[in-house]
């Protein structure tokens, strides 16, 4: 008999069945909710805590886990275990928090922590947009103040017999035939977080696949969600204690700082900026909110705190004062209009021993990509509960401290730099040439060297310089651009192109939108605002549209178009396709033979099961020698064709030639020269090379060889006229060459 206590919601969506059940799973988290789609199950538990002791922020923490368990598989290594989560678990963390983190109050500082296990995956419905759906659901299941929920879904949009249709959470197999992978959040406000990668999709498409994502995907899981969370009876709510400044200590700060706050606001550079806003904050807080040097320790903790609030009061100050600077005003923080890009400097060709380089600088923000080119054997394998794949384009984005003029400790990449790498690579990936016809694997590296906003875009903008710089035959050129939003308590709202890091900060939100002339390769919006609608969405398409336009057509002014030859340090990469039959007699018995060719050439010679074999060198004529080795195994031995050969072995009544490696003939004594041979050595010896010619292959695959056929013939030669010495001469050999081939098949 089923538990009572056990609650479940079940709907189609996207022809398949959504499950989410609470109850029986974790009771004794806050909240926990099994999501399962189609065979694809995860786990999501939400816990709310206490906040610790001086804590004045929202610590929100989101995890999600694949357990190769779940697809019925072992982890690698020694210690079969799985260890740190890999990019794809990084971008799906931050997927599940870049929604629900905005739909907390203001001040809110409880501990909230969400953990998402893949409990069982079908290898074809993915379960990272089911555990962004299950962490909200979690949090309802929570006594929260979460003012959601939401909901996301994947969309994809694949050719048919009636032509281009939207999907919502695509199967894998779909996605093979997409050229959009689009993940959209949102809730019964409008939409909160799009992450995308498409080949070169218009915007008018990308709009339309948001409307279908919200009216089929997200608005049925939202009113599910609700649904659960009636029957669980979890409706009620507590806010907890507030971290936002009383509002004496607000008035405070805002009649001491406000007027020279909006004087140091209007200052255009960064740093001096930020050094007079450093001095007000200084002087505001040492002169109205100074810890006393006497008195009680209860005393000194309330004056401790008061200067936390204050230092609060502030910041709200500087972001309200922004706002309306921009609102109002009109007014940005480095005197641009709205839709105004800052100075863009662009250089390619910056070092001499890198296959491609290019430094992008766009305001106070610079980026120096360097590209590299190598071949099949520096692709990234991807192995998860996926299917496995190669990848043959990534980019790597890092982001010193130095960059923004900090000292702090030199750690590996975090999830922000996962993140924004991953963004930067999706948007490049729609413009790379196919790989039949380039077959490199291109690698990127981008090292933000200043950073005040749009570092990301200076990624994708800087990235396709370089390759272009490289000699990648991209395409088309690809840029992208930033566009925020400020609103006010009025609710007028403006939007502003090429946003700076203050201007990410205070606003509503950066929407990063990259993309051709044609159309639209990568998008990701974070929201601080409640939502979006549509129609603002569709003007800010058009804004980015714009400002990408321009920023595409500074960039073909620096490189009109990919270098026509590769840099001269770059490897060559030429293809020769065998018979897939072939391939064992390439590698050899051991890799005897391809490591052999290797060391004779000094070429990197690859095999790939379909019978493609990729030959790779930095010297021509080293590529050209390990060609014509490979082409020599691979070739079909036809009668008529002449080879260049190596005297493997000799006999009485002949010599065997090795034509390629692996493949040898026998040369008849009587082929061997002109006229009578009375002894094969007197010819040839082993280790000689000789020209041959091919008379000969029989139905098992013996070749026979004639030297005499490529010689010039002499006066005494044997031409078959019908004389006594002649004729007899000619049958005696002829009988000899008899026997003799008797005797060779009789050994073979």
């Amino acid at each position: 008999m089923a538990d009572a206590t056990v609650h479940f919601v079940e709907r189609e969506i996207g022809g398949r069945t959504l499950r989410m059940e609470t109850g029986r799973i974790a009771k004794l988290a806050s909240g926990c909710v099994m999501v399962q789609y189609a065979d694809s199950v995860v786990m999501c538990a939400a816990v709310r805590a206490n906040p610790r002791p001086g804590l004045d922020f929202f610590p929100l923490q989101c995890d999600y886990r694949e357990r190769l368990s779940a697809g019925g598989r072992f982890p690698g290594g020694f210690r079969k275990r799985e260890g740190a989560p890999n990019e794809k678990e990084i971008l799906t963390m931050r997927m599940i928090d870049r929604p629900i983190r905005p739909l907390f109050p203001d001040g809110f500082i409880d501990e909230v922590q969400i953990q998402c296990w893949t409990m069982s995956h079908d290898g074809q419905n993915d379960t990272d947009v089911l555990a962004c759906t299950g962490g909200s659901a979690a949090l309802l299941m929570t006594d929260a103040p979460f003012q959601g929920p939401v909901a996301t879904v994947r969309v994809g949009r694949i050719l048919t017999d009636d032509g281009e249709q939207f999907v919502i959470n695509p199967t894998h197999a779909q996605m093979e035939y997409s050229d959009l992978d689009m993940v959209l959040s949102g809730h019964c406000d409008g939409v909160n977080m799009i992450e995308v990668g498409a080949a070169e999709v218009p915007e008018d498409a990308v709009l339309a696949a948001i409307e279908f994502g919200y009216e089929h995907g997200i608005k049925p899981i939202l009113e599910m969600q609700i649904e659960l969370m009636e029957k669980a009876g979890c409706t009620e709510k507590r806010d907890g204690e507030s971290a936002l400044p009383p509002a004496d200590v607000m008035d405070i700060v805002k009649q001491a700082a406000g007027e020279e706050m909006d004087r140091c606001r209007r200052i255009k550079g960064k740093h001096d900026r930020g050094d007079a806003i450093d001095e007000l904050r200084t002087k505001v807080l040492d002169e109205h909110f100074s810890l006393p040097e006497d008195g009680t320790y209860t005393e000194y903790r309330a004056a401790e705190k008061r200067l936390g609030q204050a230092r609060e009061a502030f910041r709200t100050l500087e972001k309200k004062t922004t706002r309306k600077l921009i609102v109002e005003d009109g007014i940005r923080a480095d005197g641009r209009s709205f839709n105004e890009i800052r100075e863009l400097d662009i250089e390619c060709g910056l070092f001499p021993r890198t296959h491609g380089s290019a430094i992008f600088q766009r305001g106070e923000t610079q980026g120096v990509l360097t590209c590299a080119l190598g071949t099949g054997r520096d692709e990234q394998i991807v192995d998860g509960l996926m299917p496995e794949y190669a990848k043959k384009f990534y980019l790597h984005y890092n982001f010193p401290p130095f960059c923004v003029g900090e000292a702090r400790r030199i750690m590996g990449p975090g999830r922000r730099e996962i993140g924004h790498g991953a963004l930067a690579e999706r948007s490049l990936l729609a413009i790379l040439p196919d790989v039949e016809d380039f077959p490199y694997t291109v690698r990127l590296v981008s090292d933000i060297t200043e950073s005040n906003g749009s570092s990301s875009m200076a990624s994708v903008c800087g990235g396709c310089m370089a390759m272009m710089d490289a000699g990648v035959p991209i395409k088309a050129t690809c840029a992208g651009i930033s566009v925020g939003r400020f609103s006010n308590d009025s609710g007028t709202v403006v939007r502003v192109t090429d946003i700076i890091g203050e201007e990410d900060f205070f606003g509503d939100m950066d929407f990063k939108v990259c993309g051709t002339r044609t159309g639209i390769t990568g998008i990701q919006l974070d929201l601080k605002a409640r939502g979006l609608w549509f129609d603002e969405i569709k003007e800010t398409f058009e804004q980015a549209r714009i400002g990408r336009i321009e920023i595409i057509e500074k960039m073909e002014a620096a490189l009109a178009k990919p270098r026509e030859e590769l840099s001269e340090y770059a490897p060559r990469i030429m293809q020769v396709m065998i018979d897939p039959e072939k391939i064992g007699k390439l590698i050899g018995p051991g890799g005897k033979t391809i490591r052999g060719i290797q060391e004779r050439t000094g070429a990197t010679v690859d095999v790939d099961d379909d019978g493609t074999v990729t030959i790779a060198s930095t010297d021509g004529k080293a590529g050209d020698a390990a060609k014509a080795e490979v082409e020599a195994l691979g070739a079909e031995i036809k009668v008529g064709t002449i080879y260049e050969g190596t005297v493997v072995s000799t006999k009485d009544f002949g010599a065997f030639i090795e034509l390629v490696p692996g493949t040898d003939g026998m040369c008849h004594i009587s082929e061997l020269d002109n006229g009578f041979v009375k002894s094969v050595s007197d010819v040839v010896s082993v280790g000689d090379t000789v020209k041959v010619k091919v008379i000969n292959v029989d139905d098992t695959g013996r070749i026979k060889l004639s030297r005499k056929a490529l010689l010039e013939p002499t006066d005494g030669d044997d031409k078959g006229d019908g004389k006594d010495d002649g004729e007899g001469g000619g049958r005696r050999r002829r009988r000899r060459g008899k026997k003799s081939e008797d005797a060779v098949e009789t050994a073979s």
